[in-house]
């Protein structure tokens, strides 16, 4: 995917004063629970996939870019990059999931 296009989009269709924002699966913040989470998410998830939709591979897909996308600090300098300002992150649930915001200026 290209995210750096797509956050310039966004910035582009924004009218001046607004705010993006943007929740996403993310990465979590202790190691600790980093590998327990890793444990359920590469296991239970494709697995109830196959138990619920009948398709592992689409949820292990999911997982998969989960793991890919940009950790927190990394997607919220490229929101920085794409011209937004007052750019910042929160993470919920450990960091298991992450809302970030800029504003177009």
């Amino acid at each position: 995917t290209h995210i750096d296009r797509a956050l310039k989009e966004a910035r582009r269709v924004l009218k001046t004063g607004g705010r993006f924002q943007c929740l996403e699966f993310s990465h979590v913040a202790t190691e600790g629970l980093q590998k327990l989470y890793d444990a359920y998410s590469f296991n239970v998830i494709p697995w109830l996939g196959e138990q619920v939709a009948g398709d592992r591979e689409s949820y292990q897909y999911l997982v998969e870019s989960i793991r890919r996308f940009p950790k927190q600090e990394r997607f919220a300098a490229m929101i920085g990059e794409a011209g937004f300002q007052r750019v910042g992150f929160e993470n919920l649930s450990a960091g298991v999931v992450a809302i970030h915001s800029g504003r177009r200026i």
